[in-house]
């Protein structure tokens, strides 16, 4: 069963701004645990199956319940991606910004081991004890070395406990420091020289890393280390209307958690939705015309941030109905990261794009406005 007793569930006293994936949805878990006869891999919450349907929904067969999706794409990525945590294989989910890889290795590690904590953000300056082990010093120098000075990774702990690490932006670390992971994910064991030690990783144990593909050439991984990945890539929405679900989705779920009503104005979600394709992609929705793309990366994660500031202004300032003006300063902020050539190539879309279309003449007048 899913433990939903944790001291940081949502069902504690202490109200937290944003729960765990495995808090947010313990009952959807719970469901699924209760209903899933399928065989599960040694270690797991759920069945692949099972872990499958948390992540896509569905009706599961047995569960009282209807499972909301998580995750709005291919549904075959989902299933490779499972498959690989299945095997002795760890997961790199590989993309640009926005397509959702940090999200998905939540949701895979909750669903997977019902804890999507034990988690090492990937930094210019993680050390090396991050994915290794530190020590508590008053203890090494009262006590000298030993197991109760040791201060354990998110990694070590996974290991122990057979359950599913996760690294946020891999290639940001220090080469040295991604090369740790080498003996760890080969021989599922982690020396500690220092005690003469080792811990050998329990079943159940696998590691989920992300990696943002427009940093090549930062601190690309060694190619041993690489090796010892399934590379998995998410791409972008496929279609706008995939792309406007899923950014409904998420100004819905925020809007719950910072308060905010339900949005408003569905037609402003499809504008910002089809302004940001159209400049990422290089060409209009219609393929009539080309455009010059901003330096900006104008992803998902970037309309869900402009939809929701939109809503909040909406909501506090006016009457809760979300109007172009609302969302015209957070898409110029999204698009114009240079101010100089970025700046240019959204004037040019509005003049040669915006203020043609029909029925976006209030649209145009707002981002005017934000001149």
């Amino acid at each position: 069963m899913i433990d939903t007793q944790r001291p940081d569930a949502t069902a504690s006293a202490h109200p937290v701004l944003r729960s765990h994936a495995e808090d947010a949805f313990a009952e959807e878990l719970e469901a699924l645990a209760a209903a899933d006869d399928h065989p599960r891999p040694a270690g797991w919450r759920l069945s692949p199956r099972a872990v499958s349907t948390y992540l896509l929904g569905g009706e599961a067969p047995g569960a009282q319940q209807v499972i909301t999706p998580k995750y709005v794409g291919p549904r075959r990525v989902v299933e490779v991606a499972i498959a690989t945590l299945a095997t002795d294989r760890a997961l790199l989910l590989l993309g640009v910004p926005g397509t959702a890889k940090t999200w998905l290795s939540e949701h895979l590690a909750a669903a997977v081991s019902g804890d999507s904590t034990l988690l090492v953000q990937g930094t210019a300056g993680t050390a090396e004890e991050a994915m290794r082990y530190g020590w508590n010093y008053a203890r090494l120098l009262s006590e000298g070395p030993g197991r109760a000075a040791l201060v354990p990774s998110p990694v070590m702990r996974a290991m122990g406990e057979g359950m599913t690490a996760r690294v946020e932006e891999l290639t940001r670390m220090p080469a040295d420091v991604q090369d740790t992971l080498i003996t760890v994910l080969s021989e599922k064991t982690l020396p500690i020289p220092e005690l003469g030690e080792e811990v050998q990783a329990s079943p159940g144990f696998n590691l989920i890393a992300t990696a943002n593909d427009r940093d090549r050439g930062v601190n690309e991984l060694s190619s041993a280390l690489r090796r010892r990945f399934n590379t998995v890539v998410l791409p972008l929405p496929e279609t706008e209307e995939a792309e406007v679900e899923i950014v409904s989705r998420r100004v819905e779920q925020l809007g719950s958690s910072l308060g905010l009503p339900a949005p408003k104005g569905a037609e402003e979600i499809h504008r910002v939705v089809r302004v940001f394709r159209e400049l990422r992609q290089g060409v209009t929705a219609d393929g009539s015309t080309k455009l010059k793309s901003p330096s900006a990366t104008l992803s998902t994660a970037e309309a869900i941030s402009v939809v929701t500031g939109g809503l909040a202004l909406c909501a506090h300032f006016s009457d809760g109905v979300l109007r172009a003006g609302d969302v015209a300063a957070g898409i110029r902020g999204a698009v114009v990261k240079d101010p100089s050539a970025d700046a240019q190539v959204w004037r040019e879309y509005l003049e040669s794009v915006v203020r043609e279309r029909d029925g976006w003449k209030d649209f145009y007048r707002a981002c005017r406005e934000t001149e």
